[in-house]
């Protein structure tokens, strides 16, 4: 190298030292772009009593289901992911705003749900609700199948969200959306503060879409939507 530098004129040569020098420091100097996870929170232990709790005959004005679904373009034909189905209540109505044609995937981690959403189907005669048994890294869904999915009242109880979320987002078809209704709290008490699940679901690669919080008349729950960028 040094021979070849000696027999270069001087104008040549500058230019040349730019050449090697420039992305050295750009190596060396560059910024840390990787993103970041975002801090660990606590999180609710999932619940596993009795599902009878969830059958509140007011609960579907309280949270104004119907209208959560038109939110989230929930229509006939339809495919839906209900993620943290506990004992599938709002899988059986979405189930029948999707009929004939479309079908609700009823996901949860615990078997003991799952077994109890495919009795509830069989006794209810929706034959598009389909139970599938998650784990609690992944939901197991299928890529670009969904056309939106739900976390009601989960999304705190969800001790890697992550790895979900990533996982959700590949089971999205173009412009599917994703509703979280939540409470806000601190992770440990069955609820987890707005803006801690807004920045760690745009971490995952999503885009806050609406904010809505007509979900209860206690100022405390929140709806989110999302698409995936």
């Amino acid at each position: 190298m040094e021979p070849l530098l000696r027999r270069l004129s001087r104008p040549n040569y500058m230019a040349l030292r730019r050449y090697l020098l420039v992305p050295l420091f750009a190596i060396l100097f560059a910024p840390n772009i990787q993103a970041q996870a975002p801090a660990a929170h606590p999180t609710s232990t999932p619940y596993a009593g009795d599902l009878g709790i969830f059958e509140d005959p007011g609960r579907e004005q309280r949270l104004q289901i119907n209208h959560v679904m038109d939110l989230l373009h929930i229509k006939p034909g339809s495919t839906v992911a209900d993620i943290g189905a506990g004992g599938g209540w709002f899988s059986v109505r979405a189930a029948r705003r999707v009929s004939p044609n479309g079908r609700v995937i009823a996901e949860d981690i615990n078997p003991k749900y799952i077994a109890s959403i495919a009795d509830r189907a069989k006794r209810e005669h929706l034959a598009n609700i389909e139970p599938l048994l998650g784990t609690p890294d992944d939901p197991k869904l299928a890529p670009a199948s969904l056309d939106a999915a739900l976390m009601l009242k989960v999304y705190h109880e969800i001790a890697h969200p992550q790895p979900v979320l990533v996982n959700l987002r590949a089971a999205l078809k173009p412009g599917a959306r994703f509703g979280i209704i939540d409470r806000n709290g601190n992770g440990a008490d069955h609820g987890l503060n707005e803006a801690v699940v807004r920045a760690e679901v745009e971490n995952a690669g999503y885009r806050q879409v609406a904010r809505f919080d007509f979900t209860k008349a206690d100022g405390q729950d929140y709806f989110l939507i999302f698409e995936k960028r």
